[in-house]
């Protein structure tokens, strides 16, 4: 009766610990007691920091929180906070919306939301493969962000990936060469946007000529 016993009591503690190790992390809300530190500073250093396109706002991070505030100065303004680790925001190209990087999901990832914090959405779901230093394409659907690949002899190698703000697998842009060589934060470049210009002076350039010639010989 003893064993049977015995044989219950384990059989119980296995399935308790079993229901405790289903339960999903939450890194916002972990386990455990806490308390909290209040930090005041005025300065910081390995900050991210990108210029809204209007000119008018800075967004930065520091300490794995994001902050808004002008350009002219002023106080700054927490529109990101809680546990989870969130840097490198970036505006988008209309300035409606903010990039960054956040472990809020468990691992870092590419997440985006409005330019004044709200309805921040994750893009990218990568579990070990993880990513940061997203930028925006010109016409702002879409990131590419570096994806971290490591090896246990190396301190990792980068991809660049490249992915719609809707989310999905992702379209690899580069290639690693080893798990040796890593590679640099992505840039888009400004050939788009110089094209567009290009383009647009062309085309006044043309309708000036065929109204001369109209003026001239009609």
């Amino acid at each position: 009766m003893k064993n049977i016993f015995i044989l219950f009591t384990l059989l119980a503690c296995i399935t308790l610990t079993a229901q405790t190790d289903d339960k999903k992390w939450d890194v916002n809300h972990p386990p455990g007691d806490s308390s909290m530190t209040v930090i005041k500073t005025n300065e910081g250093t390995w900050m991210s920091i990108d210029v809204s396109p209007d000119g008018e706002n800075i967004v930065f991070d520091m300490l794995g929180d994001i902050f808004m505030m002008p350009i002219a100065g002023g106080k700054a303004k927490a529109i990101r906070s809680g546990l989870a680790w969130e840097v490198q925001p970036r505006f988008s190209p209309n300035g409606k919306h903010i990039s960054f990087t956040s472990d809020a999901g468990g691992g870092d990832n590419i997440w985006y939301m409005k330019a004044d914090g709200s309805d921040a959405k994750q893009i990218t779901k990568e579990s070990f493969r993880l990513l940061n230093n997203a930028t925006w394409h010109p016409n702002g659907q879409y990131l590419v962000a570096r994806k971290h690949f490591t090896s246990s002899r190396s301190l990792g190698a980068g991809e660049m990936w490249q992915y719609h703000i809707t989310g999905g697998e992702g379209m690899q842009i580069t290639k690693r060469k080893n798990d040796q060589q890593d590679v640099n934060e992505p840039v888009f470049s400004l050939m788009e946007d110089i094209y567009t210009i290009v383009k647009m002076y062309t085309l006044v350039v043309f309708f000036n000529i065929i109204k001369i010639l109209m003026i001239r010989y009609l």
